[in-house]
């Protein structure tokens, strides 16, 4: 495994080994803002949110990112929200027995802004109990790779990093491959989301986490456009100095799509790993495929630029009953125009995908 000799690695949070946790696939949803009609955080439906995503069982949360809402940061609301989801989180967990190690949970925390504040913030997501941080390089669109690499590296010296492509019509940059090939030079990388929404781009990092022989990193998938195809593809690629061919997997799915229909998506993801074992692939999973990706066309505004996709996501569930309402930290996010009717549109084309019944026998329970 590639070392750097300016790092050490960071503790994590006892009763959790990190790295196999992820490794073994988890299904980890971003976690959604909470909030009243004044825009102030509801404490009561923030904590339902996430007793509904341990009850999905799921095997991790992400809170901070960007379905939360990377306003929370002017808000004063980054801390709050991330000790309200650790405490319900930890609560649940010790209802089910997770407390004894019998159900391994990670909880990963947004880092993002130049490195002053990621530093900070990642210090507060270790002090926390966040086992590792989910490191947006949002801040870094116009710097070059020695930049951008130096910043992940005293991150990584905090927290557990888990690198992040995230896609430029969310904020995010372009990286080339040789960047992702530094990046899996650092130690304490112990995953990556790949969200550029961009087949090319996947392929560079996934590429080059096999070239840098780093089989220690799990990698996860973030294209909401192709979610089912990332977990059901065999990646192979040759490794470096004439290494024969070395083939991945997406593991799992750090994903806002996640966030909703979430016991539905742990299901999902646990009979692709059963399609894994098969020798070939059903036929029917690509039909699967193009349903999963119609809907999250809806739900994330696809039409629109993704305008919508964090108000698309309180949407539904708003209709769950699971939010009181679609509000937004900035006023101007919103539904698109036609967005509501398209929702319509996959909700009722593929029940299936949704968690209707399940919420609706168990959320009087997470609304206590």
């Amino acid at each position: 495994m590639p070392t750097s000799s300016l790092l050490a690695p960071a503790p994590t949070p006892a009763r959790l080994d990190l790295r196999a946790h992820l490794l073994a696939g988890q299904a980890i949803p971003a976690h959604p803002l909470a909030l009243d009609a004044s825009r102030r955080l509801s404490e009561r439906y923030q904590r339902a949110l996430t007793r509904y995503y341990l009850a999905s069982g799921v095997g991790g949360l992400a809170v901070g990112v960007h379905t939360t809402q990377f306003a929370i940061r002017e808000h004063g609301l980054y801390a709050p929200v991330l000790e309200l989801a650790a405490e319900t989180a930890d609560d649940a967990l010790r209802s089910q027995g997770g407390n004894s190690g019998s159900r391994p949970f990670v909880k990963v925390a947004g880092i993002c802004g130049p490195t002053a504040q990621a530093i900070r913030e990642a210090e507060t997501a270790h002090r926390l109990g966040y086992h590792a941080g989910l490191l947006s390089l949002s801040a870094f669109n116009n710097a070059d790779d020695d930049a951008v690499l130096a910043h992940c590296h005293a991150i990584a010296q905090i927290l557990p990093i888990i690198g992040f492509y995230l896609q430029p019509a969310v904020g995010g940059r372009t990286f080339s491959y040789a960047f992702w090939r530094r990046f899996f030079e650092i130690e304490n990388v112990v995953a990556v989301k790949i969200a550029p929404f961009n087949r090319y781009q996947t392929i560079d990092v996934i590429r080059a986490c096999i070239a840098a022989g780093r089989d220690d990193v799990a990698l996860y998938t973030g294209n909401d456009d192709s979610i089912v195809t990332d977990l059901l593809t065999r990646w192979q690629f040759p490794g470096e100095q004439g290494q024969g061919r070395v083939t991945r997997q997406i593991v799992g799915g750090l994903l806002g799509h996640w966030a909703v229909w979430t016991r539905r998506s742990v299901a999902l993801l646990e009979e692709a790993k059963a399609a894994w074992k098969e020798p070939v692939l059903d036929p029917s999973w690509l039909t699967h495929a193009v349903k999963v990706t119609d809907a999250n066309a809806a739900l994330f505004d696809a039409a629109n630029g993704f305008a919508g996709c964090i108000a698309g996501i309180h949407e539904i569930l708003r209709r769950q009953g699971l939010l009181p309402g679609i509000w937004c930290l900035d006023p101007r996010e919103g539904l698109s125009p036609g967005q509501a009717e398209e929702i319509d549109r996959v909700c009722q084309a593929y029940p299936e995908q949704t968690d209707d019944a399940f919420i609706e026998a168990h959320r009087d329970d997470w609304l206590r």
